[in-house]
């Protein structure tokens, strides 16, 4: 999902941009004195964006309000919603993990992260491994990337991530569980020469 918003955020950024330049300049290229074509939104230099006769034109049909209102609501809503996308965090920053004295402690997430993936690619077959967490600081969960060898057997690798790297990670935070997602990808190799 983060692939998608990254492209919806930069196509509507530069959409945006493109079209506030495009304004721009010829309202400043008309004020300057450019003589505008015939279709083209300004006039002159002492034209005006509506005439009272355009601001006016639709007031008296019944239909006119509730669509202007519903356009301009539709519009705050996928602002909001690409204002809270942007801003929202990806990953998780720390992890509240339980000293039993009733206080807390906090580990950083990039740290957990790190042992996390330093375990996993230690594992037997497993050529590289990236982990990431995110979920809330007292229920966080994990995202481990595997690239394989050739060889490796992925059912064992799974085996092996669940019941050695999740767990002694769950385990060391003090977690009841750690839910996570893996994901395999085959390291490509090249040909094999037989004699």
């Amino acid at each position: 999902m983060t692939a998608v918003l990254r492209i919806v955020n930069r196509v509507l950024l530069g959409l945006a941009g493109l079209l506030l330049v495009v304004l721009g300049g010829s309202a400043l290229a008309v004020g300057l004195g450019v003589d505008p074509p015939s279709w083209w939104i300004h006039d002159g230099r002492h034209d005006v964006l509506l005439s009272d006769a355009d601001r006016t034109r639709w007031r008296a049909e019944g239909w006119w309000w509730p669509a202007v209102i519903a356009a301009l609501a539709v519009a705050v809503l996928l602002a909001l919603w690409w204002l809270a996308a942007v801003l929202r965090r990806r990953r998780l920053a720390e992890v509240l993990v339980d000293t039993g004295d009733g206080e807390g402690a906090l580990l950083r997430g990039r740290a957990l992260e790190g042992v996390l993936a330093a375990e996993a690619g230690a594992l037997e077959g497993v050529r590289g491994a990236k982990a990431s967490l995110t979920g809330r600081r007292r229920a966080p969960e994990a995202r481990v990337r595997l690239l394989l060898e050739p060889h490796a057997d992925p059912g064992e690798t799974l085996t092996r991530l669940t019941t050695e790297s999740l767990t002694h990670a769950r385990d060391s935070a003090g977690l009841a569980s750690l839910p996570a997602e893996a994901r395999l990808r085959a390291a490509k190799h090249g040909p094999e020469r037989v004699n």
